[in-house]
């Protein structure tokens, strides 16, 4: 079965976790030659800018593929989502109604390798940041607040969408 990310998966029998440790085995020292090379500050600056870049612009092309409106775009790559993630994250179900979707993930094996890396901003610009990404493809009808994630040292991650009315 095709997925809306296969593209973003590059290969589906890989899982999303095995993708992010690869990800992480090249970004890792190139982060790190950067850092020595220009000081951390410039080196996370120029990371960060670039990962951000190349996220908005695959999560964008991949809503663009999808037909229907833009909530429904949201509600694939959702959906889409959940199922490479389900298996990496725990999560506890607060509110889902017309109006919103409220979970908050009490366990995350991504935070749980990027924190043993000691490299958490790394994971949250591969991994947490996305999410807001994802959400832009409900080009406003799609909203997400996201007050606090376990990568960051938190004790959990709150997720927030928000559902603007249908007209």
């Amino acid at each position: 079965m095709t997925s809306v990310l296969d593209d973003y998966l590059v290969d589906p029998k890989v899982s999303l976790l095995d993708k992010t440790r690869i990800q992480a085995q090249v970004l890792v020292p190139v982060l790190r030659a950067l850092r020595a090379e220009l000081g951390n500050d410039k080196a996370d600056a120029i990371v960060k800018q670039a990962l951000r870049d190349w996220s908005r612009q695959l999560f964008a092309a991949v809503g663009d593929a999808i037909e229907g409106s833009p909530r429904r775009k949201w509600a694939s790559l959702q959906s889409a989502l959940g199922e490479v993630t389900l298996r990496e994250v725990e999560f506890e179900i607060r509110r889902h109604d017309k109006e919103a979707l409220e979970f908050d993930v009490t366990r995350c094996r991504f935070a749980e390798f990027f924190r043993a890396l000691g490299e958490p901003e790394l994971g949250a610009l591969l991994i947490c940041e996305t999410d807001f990404d994802i959400a832009s493809a409900g080009d406003g009808e799609v909203s997400l607040d996201r007050a606090q994630t376990i990568m960051r040292g938190a004790p959990s991650c709150t997720f927030r969408y928000k559902f603007a009315p249908r007209p």
